[in-house]
C-alpha cells in the first residue's frame, strides 16, 4: 500500500533520513523501532507531509504522493497520531473527534464514524463532554487515535503511542492497536518499546542514525541477537 524508496529528508541543511526504503502492505501492521534521535518521528512527518524530503520516491496504492502538503495527505487516506497526542486541550472530547472529520467526505459520514470510534473506545463516549486536557494519559491517547480514525483513513500512522504512559496503560494501548488491525486497517507504528511492539506487528524495520539497519518479520527481529541484546536487554 505505502512504499518509500531511497528517501532522504531533514530540516534545512541538516539531513536526518538517508536513503530510507520501506514497504507497508495493505492490511498489515508494520513497526519502525530504534533509539531516540534515530529519525523515527521525522519519518512519520515525511509520510504525513509535514516535512518535505530531499530525494527519493513515495507512493500510496501505486500513486505518487511525493511533495503533497499535509492536508492533501489526509485526503489521500493517511492519518497521523502524533507523538504526545497533540489534542486541543480546551475542546471537548467530541469536538476533538469532530476536528478529525473536517474533510467533506468525512463530514458526510460523521455520525457513522463517531459511532465506530465510541464502540472502539467506550470510555470516550462516557467522557464526550469533558475537555480533552482533563483526561488521563491513556484516555488522551484513545482520543488522539479516535480523532485520526474519524477521517476513515486507509493507513494509520502512530508515533510513539506508549510514550509517557504507565505500564498497564501501555498494554491497553497495544491491545487497541490489535483491535484496530482486526478491523482491517493498515498501520505503521513508530515505537521505542521494542518488546511490546514486536508482539502486535507483522514486520518491522530498525532505524538507526537515519538509516535502515535491519528489516524482517516480527519473529525474525524478536529472535535477532543484536535486537535482543541492544533493545530488549535479553
Amino acid at each position: 500500500m505505502l512504499s518509500l524508496a531511497a528517501v532522504s529528508a531533514g530540516y534545512g541543511s541538516f539531513r536526518v533520513l538517508c536513503d530510507v526504503s520501506l514497504e507497508v502492505p495493505q492490511g498489515e501492521a508494520v513497526g519502525v523501532i530504534g533509539p531516540n534521535g534515530a529519525g523515527k518521528t521525522t519519518l512519520m512527518r515525511v509520510i504525513s507531509g509535514l516535512v518535505q524530503f530531499y530525494t527519493g520516491a513515495m507512493t500510496l496504492e501505486g500513486r505518487s504522493i511525493a511533495g503533497l502538503p499535509a492536508h492533501r495527505m489526509v485526503e489521500q487516506g493517511i492519518a497521523h497520531v502524533p507523538e504526545n497526542r497533540r489534542l486541543f486541550p480546551r475542546l471537548t472530547v467530541e469536538d476533538n473527534l469532530r476536528v478529525g472529520a473536517y474533510l467533506p467526505r468525512a463530514r458526510r459520514h460523521f455520525a457513522e464514524q463517531l459511532d465506530r470510534v465510541y464502540k472502539l473506545f467506550p470510555r470516550l463516549k462516557d467522557r464526550r463532554e469533558q475537555t480533552a486536557g482533563t483526561l488521563s494519559g491513556g484516555e488522551q491517547q484513545m482520543c488522539a487515535i479516535g480523532r485520526a480514525l474519524m477521517s476513515n483513513p486507509k493507513i494509520l500512522l502512530m508515533d510513539e503511542p506508549s510514550a509517557g504512559l504507565a505500564p498497564l496503560v501501555v498494554a491497553q494501548v497495544f491491545d487497541l492497536v490489535q483491535r484496530i488491525r482486526a478491523e482491517g486497517l493498515t498501520v505503521l507504528i513508530v515505537e521505542q518499546n521494542v518488546q511490546q511492539v514486536l508482539e502486535v506487528v507483522d514486520r518491522a524495520y530498525l532505524l538507526e542514525v537515519g538509516r535502515i539497519k535491519l528489516a524482517g518479520t516480527s519473529a525474525e527481529l524478536k529472535n535477532n541477537d543484536f535486537i535482543r541484546k541492544s533493545y530488549m536487554g535479553l
